[in-house]
């Protein structure tokens, strides 16, 4: 089946290949001639996830799905959640929106965090969800060179390793994003 994953952000479509394997046909959104920095308005990830994959059907009739993921830090009531990427400014950098989070908690013990991804898809106009969330928390300094975003501060509960400390193969059997996945392809499979 031909999806268009609703996002130009190389990271994520490798990580996403990964996880579905070639039972999927994945095209971006350049590969549908979508350049529109397509706007995520809401307060929630759940209502960003879903207006990405209504911009896609609406302008171009494309079964669809699109992600939206924020990193949720308990002691700072939910930051930065949906500005996660632009946590810092609209320039998206990982290590200034890295550190202005290490920051803001540098007083404060707890730092119990979760990693939460919603996945919406749209199949010929109706609309599914997928949830993914991974419980950690935040550590005082950057450890790993892998993955991307918060990955590098950010380790899961039980774990000694953040997600930048691991394999792209390891990440992908516990992430946020590949339980939410899990639940897509799951439900992609009975169709």
């Amino acid at each position: 089946m031909k999806l268009c994953f609703a996002t130009n952000n190389l990271h994520k479509l490798k990580e996403i290949q990964a996880l579905l394997g070639d039972q999927f046909e994945l095209v971006t959104l350049s590969d549908i001639g979508c350049d529109t920095d397509i706007p995520e308005p809401f307060e929630t990830i759940a209502e960003n996830s879903a207006a990405k994959a209504k911009y896609v059907w609406d302008n171009y009739g494309i079964n669809c799905f699109a992600d939206d993921t924020g990193l949720e830090v308990t002691a700072l009531n939910g930051e930065p959640g949906v500005y996660s990427a632009r946590y810092a400014g609209p320039q998206r950098n990982s290590d200034d929106n890295i550190d202005l989070l290490l920051s803001r908690l540098s007083e404060l013990t707890d730092r119990s965090a979760r990693f939460l991804t919603v996945i919406t898809l749209v199949i010929d106009g109706e609309y599914q969800q997928f949830e993914g969330i991974v419980e950690g928390h935040i550590i005082h300094e950057k450890k790993g060179s892998n993955g991307f975003g918060y990955d590098p501060v950010f380790m899961p509960k039980g774990l000694t390793r953040t997600f930048a400390e691991m394999t792209l193969d390891e990440k992908s059997l516990l992430s946020h994003r590949a339980r939410a996945f899990a639940g897509l392809v799951a439900f992609l499979k009975q169709l």
